[in-house]
């Protein structure tokens, strides 16, 4: 193939060729190795971590955010499911002419907002214009830096046969809106963006439940193919029960609807916890006394394997999962 697709933007299978067939062919060092939501790295006297992120959504304005509290939430979610307390971010903006600096104030506005929800400062930044034609309305990239406590370890490394599978709520919700907005489905009902930073709520979990073994940031390519990623890199099997998938009513009804899978659509405010099953329980009860946590769920258990992922039916059957291969909806983050 000798093109780029739409399709190797959407987070699954193409995504993974060309960042493993290009990407690591050229950059491969042990740390971008991991392929983690971000890079945690040594420095003197602390642990760091590091991501980068770019947001195209379409449309930049949606029930439940914009591009601009996107960008952040992002930014400051990768951070926090790699263990780290988000600090800092920076923030380039790439504008088309004729934009409207009315909308380029709600976006800038929004951001604020969710850094103070956050608890980060935006310190440094970029500002580009293009001619018009040359961008669509608005592109915004940004970097985010944390520290992570110096004797904390998530990784693969300490996934083992009987930990359980946790989420923070129901799933789908984002890449649901943007695609109803869009494509202007006209479907009604209580159907918003889950767009949320999720740093004080992993922190909660973090500082009070030992018992974490690793987390991912469910975005682009949803629940299944970040279980499958893990399912692979661990080598180990996952098992998700589909009884236990949390599904917002206007999620689900939705989903019947336009014959959609909710485990392959985004997310901006979900997290994948993979735990301890001596503390599962606990994780649980401090997760639902968070705003951000309130429909969380074991949803599956790890199990001896050669890195599959399998939904379990209510009828007792089950089926395997494989990464996301094509995205019918671009351009969700």
């Amino acid at each position: 193939m000798s093109v780029v697709l739409l399709a190797h933007g959407d987070g699954g299978l193409l995504t993974r060729k060309l960042v493993k067939g290009l990407f690591i062919k050229y950059f491969d060092n042990p740390l971008l190795r991991q392929l983690s939501d971000a890079a945690v790295f040594n420095s003197p006297g602390s642990r760091m971590a590091i991501t980068t992120d770019a947001f195209v959504v379409d449309p930049i304005f949606f029930p439940g955010g914009d591009i601009g509290k996107l960008a952040v939430c992002g930014t400051v979610n990768d951070l926090a499911v790699s263990g780290a307390q988000p600090l800092y971010i920076t923030a380039s903006f790439t504008i088309e002419e004729g934009f409207a600096l009315v909308d380029l104030e709600k976006v800038v506005d929004s951001m604020a907002a969710a850094c103070t929800e956050a608890g980060v400062d935006v310190v440094a930044g970029d500002t580009k214009v293009v001619p018009r034609g040359h961008l669509d309305k608005l592109f915004v990239t940004t970097t985010g830096v944390g520290i992570v406590p110096e004797k904390l370890d998530w990784g693969y490394h300490r996934v083992v046969p009987g930990d359980v599978v946790l989420v923070n709520g129901s799933l789908g919700n984002h890449g649901l809106t943007i695609l109803t907005a869009r494509e202007n489905l006209g479907l009604t009902g209580a159907l918003a963006s889950d767009c949320a930073p999720l740093n004080n709520t992993i922190n909660l979990l973090r500082d009070q439940c030992p018992g974490v073994k690793m987390m991912r940031d469910l975005t682009r390519g949803g629940l299944a193919t970040a279980a499958k990623e893990i399912a692979e890199a661990c080598g180990l099997d996952i098992r998700l029960q589909e009884a236990e998938l949390p599904l917002d009513p206007a999620v689900r009804g939705a989903v019947d609807i336009l014959g959609l899978d909710p485990l392959y659509l985004a997310n901006e405010g979900k997290f994948l916890a993979i735990i301890d099953p001596a503390q599962a329980t606990k994780a649980v009860d401090i997760l639902k006394q968070n705003a951000y946590g309130r429909d969380t769920r074991v949803i599956g258990e790890v199990c001896a394997g050669n890195g599959n992922l399998y939904l379990q039916t209510p009828l007792g059957g089950s089926k395997i999962l494989g990464l996301l291969a094509g995205q019918p909806m671009p351009r969700i983050c």
